[in-house]
C-alpha cells in the first residue's frame, strides 16, 4: 500500500474524518437495508467482523447481531488486522457475505484528546491507550524520533547556516534505527555525506541544505549556541527500519502497515489517529485483494467494507461508548459476477442514502428470555 514516499502523505491526507462519521445505531441498520437493496437474501447474510479485541469493540458488535440476527464471525486480529486465511470458514457459514474492518481510536471528548479511552472496570476507571496494541508498536518508533529531534541541532559555524548531526543519526550500518534523509538536511550530498565542517565530540558539523533553509527561514538559526531541530524534523526527512522479531506473522502485519507512513503518524497532530488510518488503508488494500483471489468467495453476493472506529469514552452510568465509524472504502461483488469498488464519498453517500430504521431486527433481550424459558434439551454422550 505504502511503496512510495511520495505517495504517503496523499494517501493519509485522502483519509476525510470531519463530515464523514456515522454513529453505529445509524450505520449498522444503514449498512443491514443497503445489502437489502443490493439483493442480499434477508436472514442468509453472514456478517464477519474484523476489529481489535478491545473491549471498547463489544458495542458495535452487539449491533451487528441485532441488525443482522447473527452473531458476527470473527475475522480479526489485535489492532484490527483481518485473518485472510478465514476467509473459507466465513463463506461456509452464509448464504450471503459481510465483511467489515475497522481500525480503532479512542477519544476523550472532555480533553479533546485521541488514543486515550475510559476503562470503567478498572479500579479507579482510569483512562489508558486505545488502541494498546497501536500504542506500543508507535513507542519504539517516538523514542528514536525523540532522540533525533533533539539531536539535529542548528547552529552557525564561522557565519554559515550549519546544522550538527549526531554520530548516532550518521552511523552506518545499522540494522534499524531512525535514518536521515540527508539532502534534506546537509548541503553537497552526492553519493554520500560530504566533508565535515568541523567535528565535536558527539557529532558533526555541516552546512545547511538549501532546501532547509528555505523550509525553515533564517531566522530558525540562533546567533550562538545551538538549538534543536524539534518540530522542524518533516516527516519527508527521515524514514525507519525496524524488525519487531514476533513468531507470528500477522503480528508482524501491524507494524508492517506502518513502518513506511510512520513519519507521517509521528509528525501529525494526534499520532494514533493518523496511525489507525493508515492501519485502515493498509487492511483494505491487502483484504481486497486477497477476498478476489479466493475460490470459496466466489459466485456469491459479498461487501467488504473498511473504515475507522472512533470509540468516545463512556462517562459515568454509561455502559458503552458512543462508537463512530468513518467508512473509508468498500468492495461489491455480485452473484453474477459484477464487482464494484466504492471510494469514501461515494460510499458514505449510499450508505447515508439508506433508512437507519429495520423493521427486521431481533430483540435481543426478548431472544435470550425465550432462550432461557424454552424447554430444556437433554444431551446425549
Amino acid at each position: 500500500m505504502f511503496s512510495h514516499r511520495s505517495s504517503i502523505d496523499s494517501a493519509l491526507r485522502s483519509f476525510k474524518i470531519d463530515g464523514h462519521m456515522l454513529c453505529y445505531n445509524s450505520f449498522v441498520p444503514r449498512l443491514y437495508n443497503w445489502c437489502l437493496s443490493m439483493g442480499f437474501s434477508p436472514g442468509r447474510i453472514m456478517p464477519s467482523r474484523a476489529f481489535c479485541s478491545d473491549e471498547s469493540q463489544g458495542f458495535p458488535i452487539i449491533l451487528i447481531a441485532k441488525h443482522f440476527g447473527a452473531f458476527p464471525f470473527n475475522h480479526g486480529r489485535v489492532g484490527g488486522i483481518v485473518s485472510v486465511d478465514r476467509h473459507g470458514p466465513h463463506a461456509d457459514h452464509g448464504k450471503d457475505l459481510v465483511l467489515l474492518q475497522a481500525s480503532h481510536v479512542g477519544y476523550d471528548p472532555v480533553s479533546g484528546e485521541f488514543g486515550v479511552y475510559r476503562r470503567l472496570f478498572t479500579d479507579q476507571a482510569h483512562s489508558s491507550c486505545s488502541c494498546g496494541k497501536i500504542g506500543r508498536i508507535l513507542a519504539w518508533y517516538k523514542t528514536e524520533y525523540a532522540y533525533a529531534r533533539e539531536n539535529i541541532r542548528l547552529l552557525r559555524h564561522e557565519g554559515r547556516l550549519a546544522v550538527l548531526i549526531d554520530y548516532q543519526l550518521i552511523a552506518s550500518p545499522r540494522a534499524q534505527g531512525l535514518f536521515l534523509l540527508f539532502e534534506n538536511l546537509v548541503r553537497d550530498v552526492e553519493g554520500g555525506l560530504p566533508r565535515p565542517l568541523s567535528t565535536r565530540s558527539t557529532g558533526h558539523i555541516f552546512l545547511a541544505a538549501e532546501a532547509l533553509i528555505e523550509r525553515l527561514g533564517e531566522a530558525e538559526w540562533p546567533q550562538s549556541g545551538s538549538v534543536p531541530i524539534g518540530d522542524n524534523l518533516a516527516a519527508d526527512d527521515f524514514y525507519f527500519q525496524h524488525k519487531g522479531g514476533y513468531l507470528d506473522p500477522l503480528q508482524d502485519q501491524l507494524e508492517s502497515n506502518l513502518i513506511a507512513p510512520m513519519p507521517w503518524i509521528l509528525t501529525s497532530k494526534h499520532p494514533l489517529l493518523t496511525a489507525a488510518c493508515a492501519n485502515t488503508l493498509a487492511e483494505f488494500d491487502r483484504t481486497y485483494r486477497s477476498i478476489v483471489q479466493d475460490a470459496s468467495m466466489r459466485d456469491r453476493n459479498l461487501l467488504f467494507l473498511a473504515g475507522l472506529n472512533i470509540d468516545i469514552s463512556p462517562q459515568p452510568g454509561e455502559d458503552f461508548p458512543l462508537t463512530k465509524f468513518v467508512p473509508w472504502a468498500a468492495y461489491l461483488q455480485r452473484a453474477d459476477g459484477g464487482r464494484e469498488i466504492l471510494e469514501q464519498d461515494e460510499l458514505l453517500e449510499r450508505l447515508s442514502a439508506e433508512s437507519s430504521s429495520n423493521p427486521a431486527q431481533i430483540n435481543l433481550e426478548q431472544s435470550i428470555e425465550a432462550m432461557s424459558n424454552k424447554r430444556e434439551v437433554a444431551v446425549r454422550i
